[in-house]
């Protein structure tokens, strides 16, 4: 014994001075281990937010670059984003949180300016970086007036990009306008015109000589870059000389102002007022007072905005508010032809693109900004089509209620899927994407993945989601199977022959839904058999196949009863979907040819479908169900209802709401805390020893192990517990270790999973002999959270493969030699089984160590960025604080965790889907979703390159210097751009372009809906 405690107190004396080798060698070898470690977590995981699919939330400014063909959107939250040919997609978002109002290009630049409600003007540019271009903020100016001004002096209310390149002009509120050099926004003060200025000019018979009102539009005259047309809030219009910085001449219209368009040759001005009327004025010539030559009133006595590009005509507003107060119009004419495009939202700008190579010639597309959507028009096809956009489609369409991806979709199925679609886009242009700005550098996407959509009308959407643009592919739709208000045979495409205005509905955004119980929940796609099973709010679930023909059948409904004769609960919620008894035509596309009706109708929480097995599983917030589509029989219904879920019984649609229950359990919880701290009074002296002691070996543990949490049980009585979270098929070791069979699992809220073996018939008997679901396992989880996903693990620790992956030589058999896993995920930890005997192995905790829960979780495979031989399979979490974690299998580890969605953003969090590969979908609006990536390897992002065109046109004006100029003028070489950079972008109301013989000829606007000629 002294020889023993004599080595040890050497030893720890040698430890002391660091010279103990094994131990020196023992840390050594730990920490080359770590950072061996962590070298591969950099090859396998990464996190970035990498694209933006879908329309821009509350879009509220639009402009264009003819030169650059570029579009650029900016919305109410400060975002602006930029488009050029599809995979062409730039964003950024201003520092300040104020809505975007205005977007200029300056010509032939890759500069654009903003403005905010803020009154503050933004800089941005496209700057080449590594070879590819990047949207950067460069530079912001607010304008400041004297001491003592009013705010209004300086709010700026327009904006006019010169065609010099180097001059913005700002008109205000007050009625001034400033000029400003950029890209430094450097305020020219000698060359500003003040309002004093204008108004010493102005006729003594103008009325509104002293109250002129704000600055409502600013224009260049496209054949003379020194002339600036001004108009004016209250009606009067201004050509100001640059040079001599004086009126050459007033157009004194009396009418409020709502816009004005110079035509193209310069010779006229079009305005148009807040009466419904829109005027041409002649301006060549030496007169200073320009004459009224036409006042027309197209349709009423409302505001409206006018605007030219020969040889149309576009009217938008201008619809009497009385009669067509809920209609958002442009009116498009073309010799006879006269058309009031109808759209679905507010209109916020739009404007024209031109054919040529210098975009001079006819105009070739209508785009048009709206509130949930961009519409393109085709103006060179009969009967204006609209072009179909590849990006930028409104997702939101009817609202997203589900999403599911499914990735690496097999060339076959792909091009099925396509053509079924090109059958429903036979009413869109052929016309290529007019916009083509930017090279898209990115590389193709390495397969094709689908992402299916989930709609309250009952639709479910199909889109390309391989690449940077998420492109529709398919419609389907499930309201042809039961009987609802709409009619199919309705077409609000077409007007009523001989109506007028004549009007016609254009773009697809329908917010609108004929029967909330249509709405999809859960969608399942098998990639490999072309089965497809959707699952809906009623309870209402279709088994469909994809086939190339239309056909004509009926659907029969079979009734899963899930309460199962239970006394004592009534079903409060909605009614169930009536199916309609005739036989009803399906198009070509997925076509359904089973449905199964739970009863109560309740909303469908879980879904999985086994095409080789030809089996379906469904679940409720009463119990799950499996289903033999091939025999389209029940094979097992199985209740999950506790007696205290009555709130089970309500249903999302029904308005009665609980009051009893919430106040009883609210009296209950009063009571328990009321015994509790009685208790705590007894035997005072003895507890303060207990919770002493337990304190000092919470201590002497700190070290040992992490700081957790206390997890307290969840109450079986509460709410919901029996409602089905996760399904999931199995084919492994559930009765013994010798002999594995296909099963299935069923996970529910209250902590509980149900195991069950299923035999099935001989390939050769399939169809005639039963599927029959035995009762195998049963476990509690201890704390009862609920039960988020289920996953079996081969003998090699893996995944097991998907249904008939193996049979597509696309994945390994799965190892049934070793002894296979059962990993159970809940809200609150990860817990790993032994099978068959369900005996506890290993787990992993989350609640109780950062307060976090498990809200979305997927199996994903890693691919190293070093060497594509090397992978690790990983499960992807997202929690309820919008963290995302990898954890690895099957030693179930924590490996990275990332800061992704805001806790707050709750809808956000719910809408998450993962992708097979490390990727992820999310909503950040009803209209959006945010891609991100996990995954070091597998990252879809745009890369763009945009450069300025070297054919721009230009021809430099040279001109005097004007007395009293500074040495370095303001206008150097104002460059005459045969390309006008000044595509109207009407907002609000009412714009006019002109036919080139309505300039020569003295043509007329509408009257009665025809063309006269003087």
């Amino acid at each position: 014994m002294k020889l023993h405690m004599e080595s040890c107190s050497n030893q720890k004396e040698v430890k002391q001075l660091g010279l103990c080798a094994p131990e020196r060698m023992k840390r050594f070898r730990r920490h080359g281990q770590e950072s061996q470690r962590e070298r591969i977590k950099q090859e396998l995981y990464g996190f970035n937010k990498t694209v933006e699919h879908g329309f821009p939330h509350q879009p509220s400014a639009l402009g264009f670059s003819p030169s650059l063909q570029l579009l650029a959107i900016g919305t109410r939250s400060g975002a602006i984003k930029l488009y050029g040919g599809p995979g062409v997609e730039f964003m950024g978002l201003h520092d300040e949180n104020a809505a975007v109002t205005q977007v200029h290009f300056l010509p032939h630049q890759v500069e654009l300016v903003t403005l905010l409600d803020d009154n503050s003007l933004h800089m941005w540019t496209l700057r080449a970086h590594h070879g590819v271009s990047e949207l950067l903020e460069i530079g912001r100016f607010t304008l400041t007036g004297p001491p003592g001004a009013p705010p209004s002096v300086t709010r700026v209310t327009a904006v006019l990009a010169h065609s010099s390149g180097d001059l913005l002009l700002l008109g205000t509120e007050g009625g001034h306008v400033f000029i400003v050099k950029v890209p430094g926004f450097r305020e020219l003060e000698e060359r500003n015109i003040s309002l004093e200025k204008v108004t010493n000019g102005v006729p003594e018979d103008y009325g509104g000589r002293r109250s002129l009102e704000h600055v409502e539009s600013l224009q260049e005259n496209p054949v003379n870059p020194r002339q600036v047309l001004i108009g004016y809030g209250r009606g009067l219009m201004v050509i100001w000389d640059l040079d001599s910085q004086s009126a050459v001449t007033h157009i004194p219209a009396t009418q409020q102002l709502e816009s004005v368009w110079w035509t193209e040759d310069g010779g006229h001005v079009l305005s148009s007022h807040s009466d419904g009327s829109y005027c041409r004025w002649k301006v060549a010539g030496d007169d200073p007072q320009s004459e009224q030559e036409k006042s027309e009133v197209p349709y009423g006595e409302d505001p409206q905005k006018v605007n030219t590009m020969p040889p149309f005509l576009f009217l938008s507003g201008g619809m009497p508010r009385a009669s067509y107060g809920d209609r958002h119009c442009i009116s498009v004419i073309h010799s006879k032809t006269h058309v009031a495009l109808d759209f679905t939202s507010r209109i916020i700008d739009f404007f024209v693109i031109r054919d040529g190579p210098y975009h001079t010639g006819e105009p070739s597309a209508l785009v048009v900004l709206v509130e949930e959507e961009l519409v393109v028009i085709d103006l060179q096809t009969e009967g204006w089509p609209v072009i179909q956009t590849p990006y930028l489609v409104p997702l939101h369409c009817s609202a997203i209620t589900c999403s599911h991806h499914v990735s690496a979709i097999p060339l076959k199925l792909w091009e099925r899927v396509l053509s079924a679609g090109a059958l429903q886009n036979t009413h869109y242009s052929k016309k290529p994407w007019p916009m083509t700005g930017g090279q898209n550098l990115a590389p193709d996407p390495p397969q094709r993945d689908l992402l299916l959509t989930g709609h309250e009308d009952g639709t479910v959407r199909f889109w390309d989601a391989s690449g940077v643009c998420l492109y529709p592919m398919y419609k389907l739709s499930t309201a042809g199977v039961f009987l609802t208000d709409s009619d199919p045979n309705d077409n609000l495409n077409q007007g009523t022959e001989g109506e007028w205005p004549p009007f016609r509905k254009v773009g697809c955004f329908d917010p609108y839904s004929d029967d909330p119980r249509l709405g999809i929940q859960k969608i399942h796609l098998c990639k490999y058999s072309g089965y497809l099973t959707v699952a809906g709010t009623a309870g209402q679930i279709l088994v469909l196949e994809l086939n190339d023909e239309a056909a004509e059948q009926t659907v029969e409904a079979t009734v899963a009863d899930l309460l199962q004769g239970q006394e004592g609960f009534r079903w409060k919620g909605h009614t169930r979907l009536e199916v309609r008894e005739e036989p009803v035509t399906f198009p070509p596309g997925f076509q359904p040819f089973a449905l199964v009706q739970c009863q109560p109708p309740a909303v469908v929480t879980a879904l999985t479908l086994h095409s080789e097995w030809k089996l379906v599983t469904f679940g409720t917030s009463h119990g799950f169900g499996l289903y033999d589509y091939q025999q389209k029989n029940n094979v097992l219904v199985r209740c999950t209802l506790n007696p205290s879920d009555q709130l089970a019984m309500e249903g999302p649609l029904s308005r009665v709401k609980s009051i009893k229950k919430s106040l009883r359990q609210s009296f209950r919880r009063i009571r328990r805390s009321r015994v509790s701290l009685r208790k705590h009074h007894v035997n005072n002296a003895a507890k303060l020893q207990q919770a002493n002691a337990r304190l000092e070996a919470e201590l002497a543990e700190m070290e040992l192990a992490p700081v957790q949490r206390k997890i307290e049980p969840r109450s079986p009585d509460d709410s919901f517990t029996g409602l089905v979270r996760t399904l999931y098929f199995a084919d492994t070791f559930i009765s013994d270790s010798s002999h594995n069979t296909p099963s299935l699992w069923a996970g529910t809220n209250g902590g509980s999973v149900f195991a069950y073996q299923l035999r099935l018939p001989p390939v050769e008997r399939r169809g005639e002999d039963p599927v029959t679901a035995h009762p195998a396992k049963e476990i509690q989880l201890m704390h009862r959270a609920p039960v988020v996903g289920i996953l079996v693990l081969d003998g090699h620790g893996s995944p097991l493969p998907e249904p008939l992956e193996v049979a597509h030589d696309l994945a390994r058999s799965p190892d049934m030699q070793g002894s296979h896993s059962l990993l159970v995920i809940s809200e609150e930890q990860f817990k790993v089984f032994t099978l068959p005997k369900v005996s506890a192995k290993m787990k992993l905790k989350l609640t109780a160590i950062d307060g976090s829960r498990v809200r979305r979780v997927g199996v994903a495979w890693f691919g190293s960025t070093r060497t594509d031989d090397y992978g690790e399979s990983g499960l992807t979490v997202l929690t309820n604080q919008g963290d995302l974690h990898v954890v690895s299998l099957p030693g179930v580890k924590l490996q990275v965790q990332y800061p992704c969605i805001r806790r707050e953003d709750v809808s956000g969090i719910a809408s998450c889907v993962f992708t097979k590969h490390g990727q992820g979908f999310y909503l950040i609006s009803p209209s959006e979703f945010e891609r991100f990536s996990l995954s070091a390897r597998c990252v879809v992002e745009p890369r763009s390159l945009v450069e300025v065109s070297s054919e721009t046109p230009s021809t430099t004006l040279p001109r005097a210097l004007p007395d009293g100029a500074s040495v370095e003028p303001v206008l150097q070489e104002i460059q005459k751009s045969l390309e006008v950079d000044q595509t109207v972008l009407c907002r609000d109301s009412f714009v006019c372009v002109c036919y080139r013989t309505f300039l020569e000829n003295g043509t007329s606007a509408l009257a009665g809906g025809n063309v006269l000629s003087n």
